[in-house]
């Protein structure tokens, strides 16, 4: 992770979320490898219910839930597990809206967005902000393992979730994202 103060120049957090559909009727939103919290403190302070926030490293949580403390915030838990290798533990169909942010060039991509599917409840959006594979970005992963739009869709595609009206979001400065939705079950 860049220093946080160079990182916070990288997005407008709520203009984001905006972007990417995040409501003020979420009752429960999770936030994939939180980081300093810069997504999960604007989420928690659009919604309604509850922001659940998962990083590796539990400086990042600690980060996070200080950081929502500090704005006065009590809908944020943050908690430190490897998601990528255990999942979040969270019940099957429990959140309304998940977050991917920065973070399908992991090892198992097609991995964090089965668990994702797995969280949401049937109808829920799943929300992925990848940074563009452009060389002039000042930061972000290699070019080499940066997934492309196309890629990232075709990995919500393989676990279950509909991106067929899915049109890529301009996310300026550096990113792009998407909203994937978790199919209703047939009654």
């Amino acid at each position: 992770m860049p220093d946080e103060s160079l990182w916070a120049t990288f997005f407008t957090p709520v203009e984001v979320l905006r972007s990417l559909s995040l409501n003020a009727m979420t009752e429960v939103a999770v936030d994939f490898g939180c980081g300093y919290g810069t997504f999960t403190v604007a989420a928690a302070q659009k919604i309604r219910g509850l922001v659940l926030a998962f990083d590796i490293d539990p400086q990042m949580v600690s980060r996070t839930q200080n950081y929502a403390v500090e704005v006065g915030l009590t809908n944020v838990i943050a908690s430190q597990c490897d998601f990528v290798v255990d999942g979040t533990g969270l019940p099957a169909d429990s959140a309304d809206y998940a977050m991917l942010f920065n973070i399908l060039h992991a090892e198992h991509p097609e991995g964090l967005t089965r668990e994702a599917y797995r969280i949401l409840q049937p109808g829920g959006a799943l929300a992925v902000m990848h940074w563009r594979c452009d060389p002039n970005t000042p930061r972000g992963p290699s070019l080499d393992i940066r997934p492309r739009p196309e890629q990232c869709m075709e990995w919500c595609r393989n676990v279950g979730f509909d991106v067929a009206s899915t049109i890529v979001i301009d996310l300026p400065p550096y990113h792009y994202g998407f909203l994937a939705v978790k199919k209703e079950r047939n009654p």
